[in-house]
């Protein structure tokens, strides 16, 4: 994608270095080293993985950032609008120009980008990461069927700013922007730049309704189930022994895991 995103660049008149990623170390680097240099923007091309990455220099840094979505959920760049599958339209957003400050949550003194993931979805998320085959979103659905067969419900404590709820869960998922595992809308109507966390709960559920859940989850008619809980917060904390909680769709640490908003954080091409 790289030839075509700076071809689109340079036609608008923009001077643009390419710099190569050869390890995951490297995404951190480079952009400590763009805005070290004096440039006006930088664009990552990468999964919500590679963006993470570069939220952790580019955050709190002023420096725009446009994002060309090249991985398996890109749900970072769903989430500020930018086209998916089509590298030049997505350029164009920067050569448009128009940016926006956008909030990040902050847990384990790393900034996140999209939702932290701790019960069903965060081992689904390492299945899926485990896997080679298939490419895209069909992995995700590949590997919610396979935790499916074993899952039990787990004991959680999840506090909301003061407001402490000790509950039985599928999962627990916080963030800042809608949408994670390629497109699922867990967190609906959450709003990337109003200063808030948004919080879904899923209480027990038979696998059935659980799997009848995630055609919801993709257009977000999940809200309002009797057995879904959505709350709104500046502070959450998630608690469940033996869970490691995925952000942005890594590993981020054992649960219990503090997390905080950082309003603003990250300017970007949207």
């Amino acid at each position: 994608m790289a030839p075509v995103v700076r071809g689109r660049l340079a036609a608008a008149g923009l001077t643009v270095d390419v710099h190569a990623t050869t390890c995951a170390e490297d995404v951190g680097r480079i952009s400590a080293d763009v805005i070290a240099s004096g440039a006006d923007a930088v664009a990552l091309i990468g999964g919500d993985g590679t963006i993470h990455l570069g939220a952790q220099v580019l955050a709190k840094s002023g420096m725009p950032f446009g994002v060309i979505p090249a991985g398996t959920g890109n749900d970072f760049a769903r989430g500020i609008g930018v086209p998916l599958n089509d590298p030049a339209a997505a350029a164009e957003l920067i050569v448009a120009g128009r940016t926006r400050a956008i909030d990040l949550a902050v847990a384990k003194d790393e900034y996140i980008t999209t939702v932290l993931a701790g019960g069903f979805d965060s081992l689904v998320n390492k299945r899926a990461n485990a896997m080679s085959w298939p490419k895209g979103n069909s992995r995700y659905t590949l590997a919610t069927l396979a935790e499916l067969r074993t899952f039990k419900p787990l004991e959680y404590v999840v506090t909301v700013d003061d407001d402490v709820i000790e509950t039985r869960a599928m999962l627990v998922a916080v963030g800042t922007g809608p949408t994670y595992g390629g497109g699922l809308q867990i967190l609906a109507g959450a709003e990337i730049d109003d200063g808030l966390l948004d919080v879904t709960i899923i209480e027990p559920v038979s696998r059935l309704t659980l799997l009848q859940m995630f055609p919801k989850l993709s257009k977000g008619t999940h809200v309002g189930h009797p057995m879904v809980r959505t709350l709104r917060g500046r502070m959450v904390r998630i608690e469940s022994p033996g869970i490691t909680a995925y952000a942005d769709g890594e590993p981020l640490g054992a649960l219990p895991v503090d997390v905080t908003i950082a309003p603003g954080a990250l300017t970007v091409f949207a």
